[in-house]
């Protein structure tokens, strides 16, 4: 009966079986987005072995990343119209068999298509569902809920980059893609944890309405320090975001002269904390613009717009250092690139202020009973001026010696 009330509720749980569901996701994000960083680590023996330059090794791990964003829609479709748990089941069968087939590839060819893609398929049916899960499951404790399932990208590959970098020097590249294409298998594992969860839709169209009616009514009753705070917070926590990716790019613009040990810890320390506050907040924005019964397929969307990135700036790196003879090209257009992203976000809030700020005034100066709304869009106080032609007409019939005709 417990578990028909909790399935029956309007709002998610933030808690319970929501844990396991961000183990689930963290275990996840370990075995697509770790193992797909770890990748990179096969890079000279795959130069090496095959005798190819920089561009045409670099396209592996390109397409690669580009299938698992490519193909994100994908895996919010079967996960919609099958389940969760079958999707990232699907999913994981695919990855291994791709890391396992890949083993035994002969020609970068053969990686590309047993590695790039057929792992990149796995990877994309088990990626943005699992993520959706956690928004299902949180609403209060979302931002700490997808904190920690998050860093299983992080974390993992901090833990699997040397072990990867062991099991080549101790097996090849092709016994250690045959060892990861075994721990890509618990993907299944995951994929049972998923747990789904229905929550009651609220139809109340009569009190949505009444809501909005009465909006302008509450707005003078709410205190003046609280709209204040909120939107404090709000650019605070914007201005935070643009100086996190701004960061993130300077960070790129010292790495070519970091040459010791001492010096490229920190850098990846910094780097890394800047960089996590974009994964990290990236769902729970998605989660708060469409809520949590669009969710899964919302980040679809939003893995799918990474695609055409992640395919084409490996093999452009990758021809840089073929064309210059170092990495230092490479680095310079990423952090140039990051900081440009910074700069044309921040121009674009103040361009939105701008154009709110003029929209106020046009509609004080044509006409006082224009309301702006936060959304900055128009709307006429029609509701209230009704019910105040109501009240005035009561008033008039409730007069001694009125007469309708």
């Amino acid at each position: 009966m417990a578990k028909i009330n909790r399935a029956r509720s309007t709002s998610p749980p933030d808690g319970g079986w929501g844990w396991m569901i961000v183990a689930g996701c963290f275990l996840v994000t370990i075995c697509t987005r770790a193992v797909t960083r770890c990748i990179s680590i096969f890079f000279v023996e795959f130069q090496t072995y095959f005798t190819q330059d920089y561009a045409q090794t670099a396209w592996i791990h390109s397409i690669v990343d580009c299938v698992t964003m490519l193909c994100a829609p994908l895996g919010s479709v079967v996960s919609n119209h099958l389940s969760c748990q079958v999707g990232i089941m699907l999913g994981g069968l695919l990855a291994s068999t791709g890391l396992i087939l890949g083993s035994f590839a002969t020609s970068l060819k053969h990686l590309y298509l047993t590695l790039g893609v057929l792992t990149g398929l796995g990877f994309a049916l088990c990626y943005s569902p699992a993520i959706a899960m956690v928004g299902k499951y949180f609403s209060r404790r979302k931002a700490l809920a997808y904190g920690i399932a998050m860093s299983g990208s992080g974390i993992g590959t901090f833990i699997l980059a040397p072990v990867v970098q062991l099991l080549i020097e101790q097996f090849s590249w092709r016994g250690a893609l045959l060892i990861l294409g075994g721990f890509v298998l618990n993907l299944c594992v995951c994929g049972a944890l998923m747990r789904p969860i229905t929550l009651k839709e609220d139809h109340t169209t009569a009190e949505q309405n009444h809501v909005c009616r009465t909006q302008k009514q509450d707005f003078k009753q709410t205190p003046p320090c609280s709209t204040l705070t909120k939107e404090c917070l709000k650019n605070y926590q914007y201005v935070c975001y643009l100086f996190a990716v701004g960061l993130d790019g300077l960070c790129y613009l010292c790495l070519p002269m970091l040459q010791s040990l001492s010096l490229l810890v920190p850098f990846s320390c910094t780097f890394g904390y800047f960089d996590g506050a974009y994964v990290t907040l990236m769902p729970v924005v998605t989660a708060e613009i469409v809520g949590t019964t669009s969710l899964s397929s919302a980040l679809g969307v939003v893995y799918f717009l990474h695609a055409v990135p992640y395919l084409v700036s490996p093999p452009i790196a990758g021809w840089l250092v073929d064309t210059t003879g170092s990495y230092t090209a490479a680095f310079l257009l990423c952090g140039l690139s990051m900081i440009f992203s910074s700069l044309l976000l921040g121009f674009a809030r103040l361009v939105k202020k701008m154009k709110k700020t003029q929209l106020r005034f046009l509609a004080k100066e044509s006409d006082p009973k224009l309301q702006l709304w936060a959304n900055g869009s128009v709307a006429y106080s029609v509701a209230s001026e009704l019910d105040q032609k109501d009240g005035e007409s009561a008033a008039i019939i409730a007069e001694p010696g009125y007469n309708s005709t």
